[in-house]
Order: structure tokens, then sequence, then C-alpha cells
């Protein structure tokens, strides 16, 4: 979120940073002028109240009791406590209101994040690879994973409706061995800590990362209640949000920065609206699996860990062997809670395109600010919020429909790339039995 006192006092500067996401966004500051000049009138007397009683507290302490006026002097002192009391009220009240409303504004866009007002405008930095010379009918991931009985939409259809998968022999341990391969080498070899969360959130949570209030009608919120509770839980959407919440309300160790977790966890998200051929398949599923990344930093060194974090999801890619792109989007294409953003996208040759496979973002300090994770450098020193940074490192099921269509071959078998061989303990999907 954004810093209130920051926000008054350089409101015309934001707005024209917001416009780069959108006119939209840029204009959900526009209230806050209003309220922001009711709030300075209100501070200001509320100041002069406070001093007029302050005065007059004074003035009784060393008055005659006895005296005919004492009576009238504290009576005039009440009422002015009572003014007091109802402008630091109506105060409150104006703060709520501005918070309310800038819990709804957007992350402001860095300076290099290009301008643009959808992916049209986005920056491809760099390509790894070539997309695979496939000299036969090349055929989607879902016909893929139906003609060899790995993928089964029907009967998921049976049990939870539409846009869910079950998953077959091979493919589950498709699935089962790119989450071994994932963790093992974020954690072995990029330092990161594995965590396994918790998968039923609070609001509070969903607050800190950005998903609410805005976003709610893209999770799954449960309505059960217990005795021990008096709060409604929702399915996590991303293991981002525990897994930057587990710092939420404390001051970190500055000497400890940066911290890296890890996790992998089902994900579930409504997915509402048509997405067209994405509404085939497993593109854009309820319920996915996903490797995630997360990164704690101090503010002066957040852009190199957004390097590295990419870095870190372009290596899984690369031992891949798997064609793909990062791509620097631009300011009307970024998420919610996001200052920059680096996407990578691994190519689909059924569709002949690139298609996101993991965003990698630097938050700044505007979840920090939601969730109230600070740090100290040294002993002494006033907190500063961190920055915190995420990505997928990556989404599973999406890594394993570019396996099943850069891989495929003319036979309709898939080649298993050679990083993942050890943990599948084979060479070739086939047909299951």
């Amino acid at each position: 979120m954004l810093d209130l006192r920051h926000v008054v006092e350089h409101l015309d500067e934001l707005r024209t940073a917001l416009a780069r996401r959108s006119p939209i966004a840029a204009a959900q500051l526009e209230p806050v002028r209003e309220l922001a000049d009711r709030r300075r009138a209100t501070l200001a007397r509320s100041e002069a109240k406070q001093a007029a009683r302050n005065v007059a507290s004074r003035a009784m302490a060393s008055a005659d009791k006895a005296a005919p006026e004492f009576a009238t002097r504290r009576e005039d002192l009440r009422a002015l406590s009572q003014e007091v009391k109802e402008l630091e009220q109506e105060l409150s009240a104006i703060e709520g209101e501005l918070e309310t409303l800038l819990a709804r504004v957007p992350n402001v866009p860095r300076d290099a994040v290009p301008s643009g007002a959808s992916e049209a405008d986005n920056k491809v930095v760099h390509v790894f690879g070539h997309a695979p010379e496939q000299p036969f009918a090349v055929k989607p991931h879902y016909e893929i994973g139906t003609a060899l009985g790995l993928l089964d939409f029907e009967r998921a259809a049976k049990i939870s409706g539409p846009r869910f998968t079950v998953l077959w022999g091979a493919a589950a341990r498709l699935e089962r061995a790119l989450i071994h391969f994932m963790l093992e080498l974020h954690t072995r070899e990029h330092g990161y800590t594995e965590v396994s969360p918790p998968l039923l959130l609070k609001g509070e949570a969903l607050f800190g990362t950005g998903q609410l209030p805005k976003f709610e009608d893209d999770l799954f919120k449960t309505h059960k209640r217990d005795p021990e509770r008096s709060f409604d839980l929702f399915l996590c959407p991303t293991a981002e949000v525990p897994l930057t919440n587990l710092h939420a309300d404390e001051i970190l160790d500055g000497s400890a920065l940066p911290l890296a977790y890890t996790a992998y966890t089902p994900c579930f998200r409504s997915e509402a609206g048509s997405y067209g051929q994405d509404v085939r398949g497993m593109i854009r599923q309820h319920q996915f699996n996903k490797v995630e990344l997360v990164r704690f930093s101090t503010p002066e060194h957040s852009d190199a860990e957004l390097e590295k974090l990419t870095r870190h999801a372009e290596t899984v890619l690369e031992r891949l062997g798997l064609h793909y792109r990062r791509v620097l989007l631009c300011a009307g294409d970024m998420g919610f809670s996001a200052c920059q953003t680096h996407d990578l996208e691994v190519w689909l040759p059924s569709q002949g395109r690139f298609r996101e496979i993991s965003s990698c973002s630097n938050c700044g300090e505007f979840q920090a600010r939601r969730a109230k994770i600070r740090f100290r450098a040294a002993k002494g020193d006033k907190p500063r919020h961190v920055h915190t940074l995420n990505g997928s490192g990556l989404a599973v099921g999406r890594t394993a429909i570019a396996i099943l269509e850069q891989y495929q071959r003319a036979d309709g078998t898939v080649v298993v790339p050679e990083a993942l061989r050890a943990f599948m303990g084979t060479d070739i999907l086939e047909a299951r039995r």
C-alpha cells in the first residue's frame, strides 16, 4: 500500500506515475485530494483546540477552587475536551476513509518500467533456445495427454466440474518429478529455505500481499466456522501469500537480509470469465501446483534481488531445455502489487506463441507496508520497511504442458527431458497400459 503521508505530499506526482498504468488507476487518487484537505483542516482545528485545552488545564491547576468563576472554567475545560475528542474521532474517520481508498490503489511503476497499456507494449529482454523442429502436425497438450491415457478431463469434471484434471500414471509422476527437481535446485543450488505453509489463509494475510480487498472474486472462500476462530479462511491462491506473511508484524534483523524462501503448494483460483482456448486443457485451472520463490531485501539491493530471483526461475527452464523468453512488463500489464515485473514465457508449439510460466516481481515496500514487515539495519536505527520479491519457480502444470508440446514426437509419445530422467525412471512418456 502507498504511504498516506507521501501520497498527500506528492499527490500530483503520483497521479502522473499511476497514469502510466491506466487512467483508472490515476483516477483512484482523485478522492484523496478532497479527503486530504479535510484531514489537514481537521488536524489544524484539533491541534488548536488541544492547545487551548492545555492552556485552560494549566490555568485550572493554579486557580482558586473557591472562586465564583472556577465552576465556569471547569465547564469550559470539559467543553474543550469534548471538542478535542470529537475532532479526534472525525480525524480518525477521515484517515480510515483514506486507508480504504489507498488499499485499492496499485503500486507505482519504477522508472525502468516501459510505458504501455497491454502486453503488446511489453519489451522482450532475451530469448533462450529455439523452437523445436517438429516436421509433423503438432498437437496441443490435452490431445497428447488424452491419447496417451495420462490426462483425464471427463472424470475430473465428474468429480469437481470444469477446469480440473485427473493425472494418471506417468503424468502424475511427471508433476511430482518436476516439483522435486525444482525444490532441489532452489534449495541446494540457489540457497532458498524450503517451507511447507498452511493452505487455508486469513483475510489479513491476503490483504498483506494485495489480493484483498480488490481481488476477492478471484479467491475461493470457506464459510465453515468453529469455536476456535471467528473468521473465514481462504484457499491459498499462491504460496507468495503465506511465505510473505511469515514475517507480518515483525522487525527483521537487517544483517540477516536477504531472506529467501521456497515452497511447493497446490493453488486455488476461481479464474472467473472466459479465456477462449485456455478453457480447454490445463492452461487455466481452478487447482494447480506451483513452486514459489519469495525474497526479503533491503531497499538498496532489491533491484539486484529481482535479477537474482528471475535468473533462478530461468535456470529451471534452461535445465529442462525449454525454449522461452524473458519479457519486461509495461506499466499497464503489471500486477497490482508490483513495481517492476519480468515475465518468463515458454513456447507452446500448438499455439505458435509464447505463454507466461512465471512472473517475477519486485513489490518494493508496497506489501511490507500492508503486512507491517520492517527491518532494523543496525542496533538503535529506526525500523524501515523491507522490499518483498516473488516469482514462480515454476508453475508446475504449465511446465508439464511445455514438456508435452516441445518434446512430443510424431508417433504421439513424449521424450522426457534429460534433467528429469533420474526423477522419472524413464526416458519416454508412452500410452498408459
